[in-house]
């Protein structure tokens, strides 16, 4: 009943600053400057007569919604939203939901298998530096993390096109397929993964570094505590005592890093997208808010909203798996 309870109340604060951060983009975004009807119009303007280009826009505008007052447009904007109309594009002249699929599933793609590298490299790592604390691997290991967690990503990301695309060349610099490629299958997915190397290898650095120096961090702290000592007093061999014990009491904070890490790597990604023409969610922000096309803009701002929120249901869900003391209800 009390975890009901609390998960009662959780979607009740989601749906709340859900609401409250929607008013606030929309507002930021119609105050911007620009006209997108103007915009989706183009050049009609210099080839058509002004009084036909006047009616054009005036039907263009009403049939966008845009000519009724700014709290209709918001309430019948996310009308539309929770029911699965986004918009119509001003730039792509199409239905939003049209043309976020594809995108959609690249971000995804690329946010996932960072994760995987990530949490396959930087768990291991931390952990083997925890138990080998102050030792040569422990100290090099420090040295080269906090140097790709100081890094911005962007200068990451440059230095990366011009090492493994300039000066060596082994990856490609953009896109997703190599250009004319029909391939399908196996091959098409290796060439599609052959593109992603380097993109994923840039926002992995940054996560590698930071969670590895959590997770050193967390497990140290733990290494220290008296069951640690009682364990090995009873003879359970290390790996038992490091894997079993001491990792299950580390997960606390480790949960904690990871969750807002997860939820940021995909924010971080727009940098990443932009830079390697790589065509997710990220790009197609960027180009929206370049075009003023405010209907993907909107769309993609609150799928973020939305991912930054369910982040934090799922840490505390987390904490509840990892720890048995931590109760939902208190």
């Amino acid at each position: 009943m009390g975890k009901s309870r609390y998960l009662l109340k959780r979607f009740i604060y989601i749906v709340f600053v859900f609401f409250i951060i929607s008013i606030l983009m929309f507002a930021i975004y119609k105050s911007m400057p620009g006209d997108p009807v103007e915009i989706m119009l183009g050049d009609s303007k210099t080839t058509m007569k002004p009084e036909a280009y006047q009616a054009l826009y005036e039907n263009t505008r009403k049939s966008l919604g845009l000519d009724n007052p700014l709290p209709v447009q918001y309430f019948a904007w996310m009308g539309n939203m929770l029911t699965g109309n986004f918009g119509y594009s001003t730039q792509y002249k199409q239905e939003v939901i049209n043309i976020i699929g594809g995108p959609m599933a690249n971000t995804v793609l690329l946010n996932l298998l960072t994760m995987f590298v990530v949490f396959v490299i930087s768990i291991p790592l931390g952990i083997a530096t925890a138990v080998r604390k102050n030792g040569v691997f422990d100290k090099t290991v420090q040295v080269v993390t906090i140097i790709g967690y100081s890094i911005p990503t962007f200068i990451v990301a440059l230095l990366a096109i011009f090492l493994f695309s300039v000066k060596i060349p082994i990856f490609p610099i953009s896109g997703v397929r190599t250009a004319g490629s029909t391939a399908t299958g196996l091959a098409g997915m290796m060439d599609m993964l052959y593109h992603m190397a380097l993109p994923v290898l840039v926002m992995s650095v940054s996560g590698i570094g930071g969670i590895t120096r959590y997770v050193r961090a967390a497990m140290i702290d733990v290494l220290r505590m008296d069951y640690i000592k009682t364990a090995r007093a009873k003879g359970l061999s290390e790996k038992v005592v490091i894997y079993i014990h001491a990792f299950r009491n580390a997960l606390i904070p480790i949960v904690t890093v990871t969750t807002w890490w997860v939820v940021g790597l995909f924010g971080g990604s727009i940098v990443i997208e932009t830079v390697f023409l790589w065509p997710g969610l990220g790009k197609m922000l960027i180009d929206g808010l370049l075009q003023r096309d405010f209907a993907v803009v909107l769309t993609m701002q609150m799928f973020y909203v939305i991912l930054s929120l369910a982040g934090n249901v799922v840490m505390d869900i987390a904490y509840t798996l990892v720890d048995p003391r931590v109760r939902l209800d208190s």
